[in-house]
């Protein structure tokens, strides 16, 4: 009986010890992939074709989760996107409008459901001025905004798809309101109103940074920060603060009208 009690050991031992050696050896293989396409995507895109380094990376997060660089790679993912969309290049989310006779930036950016900013920015157009006959590459693509208070990161989607992910801070003691919003006011250098004071853009006191971008519930919304070294923490009176040149490269993306949810 001892005997055959030291064998069973043994056996599941060996069984253990192979069963270890097998995810030892997976993860090395998932390491070695991730790196392998990583690569092949920093060379994809450092030679201009953004789209196909694009599609790359999207296989690295499906096919090598565990790889120690995942973190990296979907920071360089979220960006790239951001290039994409703001970028010349024609993919399915976008149309080349030819500027007719009447046609002002204003109605071009309402027509598509885009924003002024983002056709200036994807045509280079250092003024608001366009002439007839005019090619515009423009965006239509459906951005939304998810914000999960329990990580404190904002999600920019586009339909489903995850275009970046932002460390945000949200409201003191979990106030930062949940439920489906919508954005309708947009804001640059915003007044901050203090209990019947008025804290102009420039005071050092004005917590709302350089962007506001208005819910439909008043006094909430997604704004900038005076305290970059909160970012990630609840501290917050309730809206969601961003990074100034990061809630900047929000307001320039996204239209009044742009659905919000937030979840605890």
């Amino acid at each position: 009986m001892i005997i055959g009690a030291v064998v069973a050991v043994l056996f599941f031992a060996g069984l253990i010890g192979l069963r270890g050696a097998k995810n030892v050896t997976e993860a090395k293989s998932t390491s070695s992939t991730g790196k392998a396409l990583h690569q092949q995507a920093l060379k994809l895109k450092q030679d201009g074709q953004l789209t196909e380094a694009r599609d790359v990376y999207k296989q690295i997060i499906a096919e090598a989760p565990d790889y120690e660089m995942i973190e990296t790679t979907q920071a360089e993912l979220g960006a790239l996107n951001l290039n994409i969309i703001k970028s010349n290049i024609e993919t399915p989310q976008t149309v080349i409008h030819e500027v007719q006779s009447g046609d002002t930036l204003g109605k071009i950016a309402k027509k598509y459901g885009t924003t002024i900013e983002l056709i200036k920015i994807s045509n280079n157009l250092s003024s608001n001025v366009i002439r007839v006959g005019q090619k515009l590459r423009v965006w239509t693509g459906s951005f939304n905004i998810f914000v999960d208070k329990s990580q404190n990161i904002l999600i920019l989607r586009n339909g489903e798809d995850v275009v970046k992910v932002y460390r945000v801070s949200t409201g003191t003691n979990n106030n930062t309101p949940i439920g489906a919003f919508v954005i309708t006011t947009k804001l640059v250098d915003p007044v901050w109103f203090k209990s019947g004071a008025v804290i102009p853009p420039e005071s050092p006191q004005n917590v709302l940074g350089t962007r506001w971008l208005g819910f439909d519930l008043p006094g909430y919304g997604i704004h900038g920060t005076i305290e970059p070294n909160a970012i990630g923490q609840q501290v917050t009176a309730g809206c969601v603060r961003m990074i100034n040149q990061e809630v900047e490269e929000l307001y320039d993306i996204v239209p009044i009208g742009t659905q919000v949810k937030i979840v605890d």
